[in-house]
């Protein structure tokens, strides 16, 4: 296999789709360094797993040789994603869109090698553009097209309303390519229109257009939804060591293949390695804290990782938690679920006063931590086992 084959080879691993495939083929051929771009608009203070999944690959675009431009939209933030959203985004202010952006910097860097990494904000062209220049970039698409895009066609039908400025995202985020002459841009499945049109600007302007690198959205810990903080399914890169080990444990046995593809640095030899070491009879558990211990040490280090280890054995394989159990789904109302009743779905007691006399005899747990109120209610969605007496557990998802 020659360099750019093998190449190939590590840029596909966990992707959903490369346009154009055979175009970067030619620009890896090539052997110069490639310029990558992938932007991030800093609305919200700390980044997710989720998020690390384009970071990572970009990781991996450096680790060939290329140079990797992290792009900060502060522009764009100020303007809003409307990326598979159902209304109109709630615009930053600049002060938030900066101090989102500081933090981004800090959390990056403990995936991508700082001194191969170029920060950029798109404002520094944004605003040289202008209003006129703002007006005739509006003017190089139709509304018919911008209405092509599947979240604004879906808004569209159903009457809901679409803002005008939220027409200019895809342009600005397309006019970010041609800024930075960016050979290969990636994003998320979800950015599929915004990415062409980053292609068709750059072809406008007499630019090699950039291929595409699209990844796929990482399910949350339900194993359903994308993982996001609004759902409640996520795990945040600056979370505590044992609240990011509790929360990968949860998941289930097939999800943990898909974060080790996705989330893992480890070889794709090594990962099939593990795969036939389940099938031959290894018990998933195990493989599973060594995805959690390798996460833990990203983001914090390799003692925080070990201890958050020990304090799982300790607080869950000395209670003797088995690793099969009923599982089950509750859909929370608005109010929560009262304890009581969450016991009872579950078959876990015959009745809620069975579940009150059992609480007051400190016989039940939540992930090995003992309930004392009689009236607690759940509001959090999420996964946890939960324990009555010593012999009767469930796995419960609150969704």
């Amino acid at each position: 296999m020659t360099d750019w084959q093998q190449a190939m080879a590590e840029i596909r691993r966990g992707a959903e789709e490369i346009l154009i495939e055979d175009e970067l083929a030619d620009k890896l051929k090539q052997g110069k360094p490639l310029k990558i771009k992938a932007g991030f608009d800093p609305t919200a203070p700390d980044l997710h797993l989720g998020h690390t999944v384009l970071i990572n690959k970009l990781r991996t675009f450096q680790q060939l040789g290329h140079e990797v431009i992290f792009l900060i939209g502060d522009f764009t933030g100020m303007i809003g994603d409307p990326t598979g959203k159902n209304v109109t985004r709630k615009p930053l202010s600049p002060e938030d869109v900066l101090n989102n952006a500081e933090t981004y910097k800090e959390q990056v860097f403990k995936i991508l090698d700082p001194a191969k990494t170029t920060i950029r904000f798109n404002s520094e062209w944004m605003e040289k553009l202008g209003a006129a220049g703002m007006i005739k970039l509006a003017a190089r698409q139709t509304v018919a097209r911008m209405l092509e895009r599947d979240d604004f066609k879906k808004r569209y039908q159903a009457n809901q309303s679409i803002a005008i400025h939220e027409f200019l995202y895809p342009l600005v985020q397309g006019w970010d390519s041609v800024a930075l002459e960016a050979d290969v841009e990636l994003g998320g499945t979800d950015q599929r229109f915004n990415l062409l049109m980053g292609r068709e600007l750059q072809k406008e302007e007499g630019q090699r257009p950039q291929s595409i690198l699209m990844m796929p959205l990482l399910e949350g810990l339900d194993g359903v939804q994308k993982m996001s903080k609004s759902l409640n399914n996520y795990i945040g890169i600056t979370e505590a060591p044992n609240d990011i080990f509790g929360k990968l444990m949860s998941i289930s046995d097939d999800l943990m293949w898909r974060y080790f593809e996705l989330l893992s640095f480890r070889d794709i030899e090594d990962i099939e390695q593990l795969k036939q070491q389940v099938t031959e009879g290894r018990n998933p558990r195990d493989v599973k804290i060594e995805l959690a211990k390798e996460i833990i040490a990203r983001f914090h280090d390799e003692d925080a990782a070990e201890k958050a280890h020990q304090d799982f054995v300790q607080r869950f394989q000395k209670n003797a938690i088995p690793d099969e159990m009923p599982e089950l789904e509750i859909t929370l109302d608005a109010e929560g679920i009262a304890i009581g009743n969450l016991l009872k779905q579950a078959e876990l007691v015959k009745s809620t006063s069975d579940a009150m006399r059992m609480i007051k005899q400190s016989a039940v747990k939540i992930d090995g931590e003992k309930v004392t109120d009689t009236k607690l209610t759940l509001t959090d969605k999420g996964t946890a086992v939960y324990q009555v007496g010593k012999r009767k557990f469930a796995r419960v998802t609150l969704s």
